[in-house]
């Protein structure tokens, strides 16, 4: 009757084994380390950059503790601050030869001090949120009229060269606002005109107006293309502040949508508002320019010869020199896409470029006259400028579609892809709320919020134990194994804990509790009612089980909403409150049963159970109180 299968014991263990472990990672604390990113955009941090960073601390006879690499940094973990300090002048020396001139960050950052064999399992700590860890919080107001007037300056230009190419004739097009105006003489050239406009421009919807001898058309984005273009232009701000936080070496920025405008941007770590604040506000342009291929431009790039007249030097990604042309005959302004793909011809990786209509009309004649030279795709970053890529014109290219392609790998055509589009911003943003929160304050809330769920624990153990005697001790043990199953979860998830988070911890603690007390209520209600001890213990489980399931998941569907429509600590308090239910249906009766069935589900004469004052009324209606 209270006996559990092998199997159902064996899943208790292998929880507890997994939990264990992965909460582990959390009790080592942090370790000084030095972190090296991309300090630009066109940088990326690789195995080679590693292997200078190897090189640079050998040579300082800097002996390193882990030196491991994800996908946009090289973090190197050492024993003490002193070394710190040392590493990151010896990498700064290796990485950064003209301090003027960054390609790399190199900043000082702390990782967990976990050993080697919990990280070989990817058992990592929880990450700490900004009020535990100390930094910087903004908030982002992104002008989405902004972004839709910009679009319909571009949907201006190309229907002005639409109608242009498809003959026919108007009286002018005026860009007012976010509506576009054109005037037509007659009826059949407004018909014609509503025509292309249907066929070209499905983000637009018209209205047509008589004015005097004339009729105006007036053209505005609908209502769902509007939503997409803010939506695009929201997103594109986002991917552009993580390539530019990448900077600031902050190893887990937070950067979330909030509403439909606005982007919260959470910097754990960083202390220096200002600079901050610089790099989430720069700018970054893009400039198409033709490359000087002249006899006296090779020699210049080959260091043999003075840079010619007219032209500038730049790099490229691999560090091989380019002479280009002063003059710009495009901007980032006039590209509107950019997505990886593949040459329909060659097969290679590629990328497609979607120009507005004024790009488009510069890039036909351009191309036609250039053909077989090369174009270089300069990215300019705080007055620096790189080439991200110089291909070879094959052809004249018109109707707004470009291709680069050739020497290109997949992952190479995604950056190139990405550069492309998040080069700058889709529209401008205004910071509407920052504050900074130090390390110490930081400190603070994690010894309060460590002490609250610590006493919270203890207490609630205490009193169990008291009033359920046994089944209290067992009801104990089971919500030290929530306890563990909830943190292994947030680090096996790496969730980032904040305050609220802990506050939900000790919500937890609580709830997890109410199930015991249900069980541990229901059996004595049992023996009350004259049942066997083993058979109590049987449908104390069995018809408590009900009450728990109902409301463990009525209070999940409230955790479950918080999650979807919150934000912030909202969210934070929302992701610890839904794990520690689940956490607490599986230690609350499935573990708490087992160590139950494993005390007594042995014993065939049981007699008594040690589950605090049982009141049993007799058969003459007075009182008897039996263990």
């Amino acid at each position: 009757m209270n006996r559990y299968p092998v199997w159902k014991y064996a899943i208790i263990v292998i929880a507890l084994l997994v939990g264990a472990i992965y909460t582990l990672p959390n009790f080592f604390g942090e370790a000084p380390a030095v972190q090296v990113s991309a300090g630009k955009a066109t940088v990326k941090v690789d195995s080679t950059t590693q292997a200078r960073v190897e090189q640079a601390l050998a040579a300082a006879g800097i002996k390193a503790e882990a030196i491991t690499r994800d996908n946009n940094s090289v973090k190197v973990r050492l024993e003490n601050g002193d070394l710190q300090l040392r590493a990151k002048d010896a990498i700064q020396k290796a990485l950064i030869p003209d301090p003027s001139d960054p390609s790399y960050v190199v900043a000082l950052n702390l990782l967990s001090g976990s050993p080697k064999w919990l990280s070989a399992l990817r058992a990592a700590p929880m990450y700490l949120g900004l009020d535990l860890r100390g930094g910087v919080h903004f908030m982002l107001q992104v002008d989405m009229q902004a972004a839709l007037t910009k679009k319909a300056e571009s949907l201006a230009g190309d229907l002005r060269t639409t109608l242009r190419e498809k003959n026919v004739r108007h009286g002018g097009i005026n860009r007012n606002g976010q509506a576009i105006e054109v005037r037509f003489r007659d009826t059949p050239t407004l018909e014609a005109a509503k025509a292309v406009l249907a066929d070209q421009f499905p983000d637009l919807q018209s209205v047509e107006v008589p004015e005097g001898t004339e009729y105006k058309l007036t053209a505005t984005i609908k209502p769902e293309a509007a939503r997409r273009i803010q939506d695009q232009a929201l997103k594109q701000n986002m991917v552009t502040l993580h390539n530019r936080i990448n900077e600031l070496g902050v190893a887990e920025p937070v950067i979330q949508q909030q509403g439909l405008d606005r982007i919260v941007v959470q910097l754990p770590g960083v202390q220096d508002t200002a600079k901050a604040k610089d790099i989430l506000g720069r700018t970054a342009t893009l400039e198409v320019r033709m490359v000087d291929e002249s006899a006296e431009a090779r020699a210049a790039e080959m260091g043999n010869g003075p840079v010619p007249f007219g032209t500038e030097r730049y790099l490229e990604r691999s560090g091989q020199a380019v002479i280009v042309k002063k003059q710009v005959i495009l901007t980032g302004d006039n590209l509107t896409d950019a997505q990886p793909g593949f040459d329909n011809q060659t097969q290679e990786a590629a990328v497609h470029l979607t120009l507005d209509a004024k790009g488009s009309r510069i890039f036909k004649d351009i191309t036609r006259e250039n053909v077989g030279k090369r174009m270089a795709i300069l990215l300019f970053e705080k007055g620096k400028g790189e080439v991200v890529t110089a291909p070879v014109i094959r052809s004249e290219i018109g109707g707004g579609r470009v291709q680069i392609s050739g020497r290109m790998t997949t992952v190479e055509a995604n950056d190139v892809a990405l550069l492309l589009r998040a080069g700058s911003l889709a529209a401008p943003m205004e910071i509407i709320e920052e504050f900074t929160i130090g390390p110490t304050l930081g400190a603070e809330n994690i010894t309060k919020g460590f002490h609250s769920v610590a006493w919270g624990f203890a207490v609630i153990c205490a009193f169990m134990a008291v009033y359920y005697m046994l089944f209290g001790l067992f009801s104990g043990v089971a919500l030290a194994v929530n306890l563990l199953l909830l943190v292994a979860v947030l680090s096996m998830l790496q969730a980032t804990l904040t305050l609220p988070g802990m506050a939900a911890m000790a919500l937890a603690l609580g709830m997890a509790i109410d199930s015991n007390v249900l069980i541990n209520e229901r059996i004595r209600e049992e023996l009350r009612s004259g049942a066997s001890p083993q058979a109590a213990i049987n449908a104390g489980y069995e018809r408590a089980w009900n009450t728990i399931f109902d409301s463990n998941i009525t209070t999940l569907i409230a955790g479950v909403a918080l999650l979807a429509f919150g934000s912030g600590p909202v969210r934070g308090f929302a992701v610890v409150h839904c794990i520690g239910i689940l956490t607490s249906m599986f230690s609350a009766v499935f573990f708490s049963r087992g160590l139950v069935n494993l005390w007594y589900g042995r014993k065939k004469k049981l007699k008594t159970v040690s589950i605090g004052t049982v009141w049993r009324p007799d058969a003459d209606g007075a009182i008897t109180k039996a263990e």
